[in-house]
C-alpha cells in the first residue's frame, strides 16, 4: 500500500476536511482529494461520508485510521530512539503523573534536570486519568500502583502513606486534637471519595468520616487539599513526603495513617534504549534518593 496515500488519508481523518489537510501537509486541496479516491480505488472501499460540514469516516475508514496512528505512534518512538544520541539528551518528552505529584514533588525539582539537560523540552501531563503507555499517550509516567501492562518497563520508587496535617497555626488558634473522636472539633480538608485517588487515602478518608465530622472542605486533588491546609482552613489528608518541602506542616494524630502507597516509574519497552528516557530515570532516582536520605537525618 502506498505510503505516501496512507499518510495523506491519516492527515484528512485526523483534520476532518480536505482543506485543512491540505494545509498541513502543504498540498492543494484537489491533490489531497486525488489522492484520497485513489486509495478508495484501491482497496475498492469509501473511507469518508462527505457532506456539507466536513468529513466523517466510514466504518472501513475507522478502521483505516486505527491502523495509521498506530503506525504514527511506533514511527514517533523509532524517530526518537534513531535521534537520541549517545553523550545528548534533546528532544521532547512527555511524562504523565497526578496533579499533586507532578505540580508539588516534581516540577520543583526540575531546574536541576534543566541544569543539566538544557535541549530538554518536557511536556508535563498532570491528571488523575492514568494514560496508556504502549499506546503512546506519554513516554514516561510516575504512578501511585503498580502499572498493569506487562511490557512496560517498571521502577518502584518509594512508599507512601496518606497522614493528617495542620499548619502550626492553625493548631495553636484551634487547638491539637489529642485523639480522632476531637476531629469533629475541626474542618477536615480532603479528596472527595468518588474522586479519583489512591485507594488507600479513600480508605483513610472513609475511615475518619465514621467520627462524625460536621464541618468538611473536598478538593478533586491533593494539590488543592495542600492549599487549603497552607491557608489555615483545617486538617489535612495529605501524603507524608511533603513535610520535607513544607517543614510549617505539623504531622496531627501520628497513629492514624494510611496504607503504604508504592510509587513506580514506567515507560513502554521500546523506549528502553532511549537516553531521554534514561536521563529522565536518572533524575528521578537520584531525587528520591536524596529525599530518603534528608527523611531519615531529619
Amino acid at each position: 500500500m502506498d505510503w505516501d496515500k496512507l499518510r495523506i488519508f491519516h492527515a484528512v481523518a485526523d483534520k476532518g476536511s480536505l482543506t485543512h489537510a491540505g494545509e498541513v501537509l502543504h498540498l492543494s486541496q484537489s491533490a489531497v482529494s486525488r489522492q484520497i479516491r485513489a486509495l478508495e480505488d484501491t482497496l475498492n472501499v469509501t473511507l469518508f461520508h462527505r457532506h456539507a460540514r466536513g468529513l466523517i469516516l466510514t466504518e472501513q475508514g475507522e478502521l483505516l485510521f486505527d491502523a495509521t496512528q498506530s503506525m504514527n505512534k511506533r514511527l514517533d518512538a523509532a524517530t526518537a530512539r534513531i535521534r537520541d544520541s549517545e553523550e545528548e539528551v534533546f528532544g521532547d518528552l512527555r511524562v504523565t503523573t497526578t496533579i499533586g505529584f507532578g505540580s508539588i514533588w516534581l516540577a520543583p525539582r526540575l531546574p536541576k534536570l534543566y541544569a543539566k539537560y538544557p535541549e530538554l523540552k518536557l511536556d508535563l501531563m498532570l491528571e488523575e486519568r492514568v494514560l496508556d503507555l504502549p499506546m503512546r499517550e506519554a513516554d514516561v509516567a510516575i504512578r501511585m500502583k503498580e502499572p498493569s501492562q506487562a511490557d512496560l518497563v517498571r521502577k518502584r520508587l518509594m512508599d507512601i502513606r496518606m497522614q493528617l496535617f495542620a499548619t502550626s497555626d492553625y493548631l495553636k488558634a484551634a487547638g491539637t486534637p489529642r485523639g480522632p473522636q476531637d476531629l469533629s472539633l475541626h474542618r477536615l480538608i480532603c479528596q472527595n471519595i468518588g474522586a479519583t485517588q489512591v485507594s488507600a487515602g479513600a480508605a483513610l478518608v472513609r475511615e475518619l468520616m465514621t467520627y462524625e465530622i460536621p464541618r468538611l472542605l473536598t478538593v478533586n486533588n491533593y494539590f488543592g487539599v495542600l492549599q487549603g491546609v497552607l491557608s489555615g482552613l483545617g486538617i489535612g489528608v495529605l501524603p507524608d513526603y511533603l513535610q520535607q518541602d513544607f517543614p510549617d506542616l505539623v504531622q496531627v494524630l501520628p497513629g492514624i495513617e494510611s496504607n503504604e502507597v508504592p510509587v513506580f516509574l514506567a515507560f513502554p519497552e521500546e523506549l528502553r534504549g532511549s537516553r531521554r528516557i534514561e536521563a529522565f530515570r536518572d533524575f528521578v532516582v537520584e531525587e528520591v534518593v536524596a529525599y530518603r536520605r534528608a527523611r531519615r537525618d531529619a
